[in-house]
């Protein structure tokens, strides 16, 4: 069934011809990049990444070696997500606004290399998702072929790891923006402040974790086989938090999980 949908993809791929891979380094665009450099070779694919204030500096590094150890040809672009009406105030559909934007940048890019599609990575596991990005993609006219294989992330996990590709076992990634509850101003200073708390919890050792951000507290998730970590190193961990602006640093029993500040929207 897996290799089937493989096959899919590739013919889905084969048949667009030419493509821009919004690439973000991530599981799902890091496989479809592969996958589209196979399938239609080299000089026929662009991956583009959007460098923001919403996209660590670590991940953009280990998009440029991804993109060189794939062999993709790779061009970095400057975006701004706070200078996107409507994007700061953090409403409910604040990803339509940074989807919309980032594919009105791309599609230039695309008509000057004379190509005729933009494919992002959107995969099975999103359609019953909050995923306000699929309207914006939806209207750009954007494809994702991953979603129209039937992929789901753990089948990509395991045809990634097929393929060689170091990233089939990374963390789940998603803007730091997703971690600051809904209704409150999006800054660069607190973007910065999520940033360097995620960086410094990675220091100790945990492997998936997100700083969700409600005003002054920190509400830490991460895997449930991390807990007792977090607990070991609770000093430390308030300690530099705190030095970073949160007044309060709590944990979250219920553990990681992608999108829970979707859990206020229900």
């Amino acid at each position: 069934m897996i290799e089937q949908k493989q096959q899919k993809l590739a013919s889905i791929l084969q048949d667009m011809g030419q493509v821009v891979v919004a690439f973000s380094g991530g599981v799902d665009s890091t496989f479809l990049l592969k996958v589209a450099v196979d399938t239609l070779g080299v000089d026929n694919v662009l991956a583009v990444t959007a460098d923001s204030e919403t996209y660590p500096t670590r991940e953009l590094e280990e998009a440029k070696q991804l993109a060189t150890h794939i062999g993709a040809r790779h061009q970095v672009i400057e975006t701004s997500e706070l200078a996107i009406p409507g994007y700061t105030e953090n409403t409910a559909n604040r990803c339509y606004f940074c989807k919309h934007s980032l594919f009105s940048h791309i599609r230039p890019i695309m008509e000057e290399k004379g190509f005729q599609n933009v494919v992002y990575g959107v995969i099975a596991d999103d359609a019953n998702e909050f995923r306000p990005g699929m309207k914006a993609a939806k209207e750009k006219g954007v494809r994702g072929p991953l979603q129209e294989a039937e992929l789901y992330k753990e089948e990509i996990r395991e045809l990634s790891k097929q393929a060689g590709l170091p990233t089939w076992n990374k963390p789940s990634f998603a803007c730091l923006s997703s971690r600051i509850a809904y209704g409150e101003t999006i800054t660069k200073e607190k973007l910065t402040k999520v940033d360097r708390a995620e960086a410094f919890l990675k220091t100790i050792g945990l492997r998936q974790v997100r700083v969700r951000t409600h005003g002054d507290i920190a509400r830490i998730e991460v895997e449930e086989q991390d807990m007792q970590r977090v607990l070991a190193n609770h000093g430390r961990i308030t300690e530099k938090l705190q030095s970073y602006g949160y007044k309060f640093v709590t944990m979250d029993l219920v553990g990681y999980e992608s999108g829970s500040m979707n859990r206020a929207l229900s």
